[in-house]
């Protein structure tokens, strides 16, 4: 007996392995106390450098001229970019760079001096913002709320931001749905003329009378005195004591006699109620090391403690609390997980004795902590994405230990001493256990290749998966034989209940395999063409039924969330009071699902709170400097979680009856619902480029139509919309005779209509501008400008009229362009479980090639999920192509054979099988998720194959015929493979039983690899054998397996 090795040496230590399995325990519950991250989703940066300027007062082609074109243009000549996304909208653009992958940190930098670098923006062009764009949630949001002026409102607000901010637990906190401040200042044009004033002298006083200038330092003998220049103002009456003209009797002109100061917010509306009262909105997010769980905790008890000191009528609450939506799914998924456990547990004491199933399942917890213990080196956290892997892989973790445990309970039972049965049982499987991991690890590769915005979210399932089964190696090899050499076998002559419950299950398992599986492996193998050509049949047709599209696929799962939206956009220009009377319709009928899914037992409904909002919408993240649309609102609704609801009432069937209740609305350009969550981007999206902007109108509208002829298409709309009535004016000839330019009548119009920004004053954590311009009754009438008098550089004034030409028309609401070219996107929704997406795509495509040859210089491409579904499925195949190879390598190491590997690996095809009639079983539809789940199954079922094959290739070499092994190879790694196969599906069966939101995208990979697995387990015990003895056929009896 050979003492040296590891494997032994840890046998006979067992002081040593307990150390080994107490500091994986020890460490993995530190850090998962201390220094794991707790969170619903991963945040995560993507490829993408997203650049916002701000032009206030320009309209969407003024933007796109003047700011998005000199931004393209610096940026563009950059390697490493690989699209370029323009968007223009009023007021503001923003140009989104796609890089590299993990490139876009490398270029911000660069970006930035490029952009900064551009001089010939114009001057009321604010200074650029630049940020990688950054996949985050707020924890929780806190609404203060009640019947207050907006004025008290925002600085009650203020306050409890300020108190938000000083709580330890919280770093980042932001307003939301507030108008900013403004300090504006009115004067008459007709109050100008009679004092003789221009606005730039008006502006120009203000600006001298209200500033802090340094004025550097005195430096005596003895010190150094810093010296300040103080007369900033703050306040609207400050303001209104600026002297504006001096006269000779002492007398002065002051800006308060001249002009109406109002030092309010700015005019563009936007506000909130929640529940019914105007309400102001702070967004708390969790930052750097933060649990969602603490940050939300905090800010709860500040709610709770705080509430009773607020102004009486007004309430302090909370919306969209995710710390609790983290702990519902954690309770779910570990509901899943020792649901899992327990079946896996009690499937192995039926079929093994009850310690030996005991310490196998001990590894479970022990791989786990080993895993948790890696999750902050390599940037994981724990949220829904990485809690489904553990539970993905709680079947699979003890695979390793089975076949250790069980062999070494075989070699117990042929009274071997337990220290020699331990050694020796473990040895005897480590190599093809040894390998059989690194192939279900190569299988979770593909995951990592993964590409698109989901790509982040999926390569954390392998990022956990390989160190819980890297753990369990090091369980099973030198932990589990430390313990399973106290066994003893000992008789009893009156066995217990377990005992005799164990004894009949092994019994009937043995009288199965000699009735049933013995008699059906024989003839198996003496039909064995006939028995592969069925098992090929039977894979072609399912295949084929599957590819020909008659079964239905999504790329994407679409899963309810707890938060309903519904999203309106009116024609560009509509008043804000009719947008807002149709937000309260759009409300009221809210109000009535909310009383009509009431339960009368405990008077809680379905939908727990209600947001309006007109003027911006949640998820507004690159319109934010163009906030206070008056054409755009939205009702979001605040549902109770599935899991706590008692009425049976779906998040979709609420939403349908909401849209129901709500019907059409006259003059909207857009009313869209929203109700899930994972949403890459419209399923239908197609995407239209070209220089000429009438004819790709054109081509939107053919486009348009054609979508509308698909049944089961819905909100069929693009972003192609005349924008606002727009007045353009264009000098005549004789104003060059005045001396007045375009540029001197485009700014003196500008001061009049949208003001002059005199300068920005820091008030608190408020940035004020301060605007000089009309009052707001002559700014609401054409009248003012066509009688509006221009200042020439001579001081004489003359009717605009006179030097200016007016033609009526309208501007675009916004401009999109895609590298460089103006592009159109015609967007439609869908019922993903009715709607092929794929069908409607095989469709399209030769209708858009007849129209970009209809349309000379007009292109097209399929963009949202089907751009998605292409880039993941691209990655996937290079991604899978490597795993195979991998898998292949790593099966003929321990096989030292070409041709073994490519029988073993037969195995994964016909295992997909299993994977679809569970999803037809199921009336599951197949996703991307569910691809997903098949790659991993490649690496699982292969294991069972090679252990099959590998004790086969022993038994040849101690002597037994070929036949003989064969046939007693199936019988002697019965009991194993089928541990293996219900342990794996045990441990998945709670998880794909599972109801709640979040896990019902994850649940399609949990069928796929539990239904693959248990066909699997057909193939390895009756398709494998037969392959083998055809395999030797065709190679001839000189091929026989190479001694090891």
């Amino acid at each position: 007996m050979n003492n040296q090795g590891v494997i032994s040496w840890f046998a006979r230590n067992e002081v040593a392995a307990n150390l080994l399995m107490a500091f994986i325990v020890l460490l993995g519950l530190w850090t998962l106390s201390e220094r794991v991250i707790l969170e619903v989703f991963p945040a995560f940066e993507r490829d993408q450098i997203n650049i916002a300027a701000s032009y206030r007062g320009a309209s969407p082609a003024e933007i796109e001229k003047a700011v998005l074109f000199r931004i393209e243009d610096a940026v563009a000549g950059l390697d490493g970019i690989t699209d370029l996304y323009a968007t223009a909208f009023e007021d503001a653009g923003v140009v989104m760079i796609e890089t590299e992958s993990g490139r876009a940190r490398e270029l911000l930098e660069d970006i930035k001096g490029k952009v900064d670098a551009i001089s010939t923006f114009p001057e009321d062009v604010e200074r650029p913002t630049y940020a990688v764009q950054q996949f985050r949630r707020q924890a929780i949001s806190v609404v203060v709320s009640g019947n207050l002026s907006e004025r008290e409102l925002h600085q009650l607000g203020d306050k409890v931001l300020d108190d938000l901010i000083a709580l330890p637990e919280v770093n980042l906190a932001e307003r939301a749905g507030v108008r900013p401040l403004e300090m504006q200042i009115e004067v008459d044009e007709l109050t100008l003329a009679r004092h003789n004033l221009t606005f730039d002298e008006v502006v120009q006083a203000i600006s001298n009378h209200s500033a802090d200038i340094p004025a550097g330092t005195l430096k005596s003998h003895n010190s150094e005195i810093v010296l300040r220049t103080q007369g900033q103002l703050y306040a609207g009456r400050e303001f209104s004591e600026i002297p504006i003209r001096a006269y000779p009797d002492g007398s002065q002109l002051t800006l308060g006699e001249l002009a109406t100061v109002h030092d309010g917010f700015e005019e563009n509306p936007l506000f909130s109620e929640f529940n019914g009262k105007p309400a102001v909105m702070i967004d708390v997010y969790r930052s750097g090391q933060q649990s969602v769980l603490d940050v939300s905790r905090a800010v709860r008890n500040y709610i709770d403690k705080s509430h009773t000191s607020m102004p009486q009528g007004i309430k302090l609450g909370y919306w969209r609390d995710r710390a609790r939506i983290v702990q519902l799914r954690l309770n779910t998924l570990i509901n899943s997980a020792w649901q899992g456990g327990l079946l896996v547990f009690l499937c192995l004491t039926l079929f093994l004795r009850l310690s030996v199933a005991f310490w196998v399942c001990v590894g479970i917890p022990i791989s786990f902590l080993g895993a948790l213990a890696l999750l902050p080196e390599v940037g994981i956290s724990l949220n829904i994405i990485s809690l489904f892997a553990f539970i993905l892989v709680l079947g699979i973790v003890v695979d390793d230990a089975i076949i250790t445990g069980e062999n070494i309970y075989a070699h117990l039972q042929r009274a071997e001493s337990s220290l020699e049965a331990a050694i020796q049982g473990t040895r005897e499987v480590a190599v093809p256990v040894t390998f059989g991991l690194l192939t279900t690890l190569a299988a979770f590769l593909p995951l990592f290749f993964i590409e698109g915005r989901r790509g982040s979210l999926f390569a954390q399932i392998p990022m956990v998966i390989v160190p819980v089964l890297v753990f369990s190696w090091i369980e099973s090899k030198l932990i589990l034989p430390a313990h399973l050499r106290h066994i003893r076998m000992r008789s009893q002559n009156t066995p217990g209940l377990l005992t005799r419950m164990q004894q009949g299950v092994a019994d009937g398992l043995e009288r199965g395999i000699v009735r049933f599986y013995q008699p059906l492996l024989q003839r198996a193998l003496h039909n064995r063409y006939l028995t592969v050509a069925l098992f090929i049949g039977i894979t072609i047709i399912i295949i084929s039924y599957v590819a020909s599209g008659r079964y239905g696929f999504s790329f994407f799962p679409r899963v309810a969330t707890e938060t309903a939206r519904a999203t309106l956009v009116m024609q560009p220009g509509t008043p804000a009071h009719i947008t807002e009377g149709h937000i309260r319709r759009m409300e009221a009928a809210a109000r009535k699902l909310q009383l009509k899914h009431t339960d009368p037992a405990t008077g809680s409904s379905i939908i727990h709170n209600v947001l309006i909002s007109v003027g911006w919408k949640a998820g507004n993240m690159h319109k934010r400097d163009a906030a206070g649309q008056s054409e755009l609102g939205q009702v979001s609704l605040e549902l109770i979680p599935p899991e706590e609801r008692t009425l049976p009432v779906t998040t979709k069937q609420l939403v349908k009856q909401w849209r129901n209740a709500i019907g059409t609305i006259p003059g909207s350009q857009e009313l869209n619902y929203r109700a899930e969550i994972g949403r890459g981007g419209n399923p239908i999206d197609v995407q239209l480029t070209g220089d000429d902007f009438p004819m790709l109108g054109v081509a939107a509208a053919r486009v348009r139509q054609r979508l509308a002829e698909y049944p089961g298409l819905f909100d069929i709309q693009d972003n192609f919309e005349n924008g606002k009535p727009e007045v353009r004016l264009t000098l005549k000839a004789e104003a060059e005779k005045l001396g007045i330019t375009t540029q001197e009548l485009g700014r003196q119009v500008r001061q009049a209509f949208f003001g002059a920004e005199v300068q920005r004053i820091q008030r608190g954590r408020d940035d004020v501008r301060v605007i000089v311009r009309y009052p707001k009754e002559q700014r609401s009438s054409l009248d003012t400008l066509e009688t509006m008098r221009l200042r020439t550089a001579d001081g004489f004034e003359v009717p605009i009229g006179n030097v200016a030409e007016f033609t009526h028309g309208r501007s675009f609401s916004e401009i999109s362009r895609i590298d460089r070219k103006r592009a159109i996107n015609v967007t439609a929704d869908l019922d993903k479980k009715k709607v092929d997406t794929n069908q409607i795509r095989r469709d399209l495509e030769p209708f858009l090639m007849e129209l970009e040859q209809e349309y000379p210089g007009l292109k097209s491409s399929l963009e949202g999920e089907l751009k998605e579904q292409d880039r993941s499925f691209g990655s996937l195949f290079y991604g899978t192509l490597l795993a195979f190879a991998a898998i292949y390598a790593l099966l003929a190491i321990p096989l030292r054979s070409w041709s073994q590997p490519v029988l073993v690996m037969l195995v994964i095809p016909f295992s997909i099988v299993g994977a679809l009639l569970g999803h037809m079983a199921l009336g599951l539809n197949l996703s991307i998720v569910s691809i997903m789940g098949m790659l991993a199954l490649g690496g699982v079922v292969v294991n069972d194959s090679l252990i099959l094959v590998e004790w086969i290739n022993r038994k040849v070499h101690s002597g037994m015929s070929i036949h003989d092994a064969v046939r007693s190879a199936g019988v002697a790694r019965f009991r194993p493979i089928l541990l293996t196969s219900l342990t794996t599906f045990f441990g998945l069966t709670p998880l794909i039983l599972e109801k709640s939101t979040q896990a019902q995208f994850l649940i399609p990979m949990a069928v796929s690899l539990g239904f693959g697995i248990l066909y699997a387990t057909l193939i390895s015990l009756i398709l494998i054998p037969a392959g083998y003895l055809i395999l030797q056929d065709l190679l001839g009896s000189s091929s026989s397996p190479k001694r090891p």
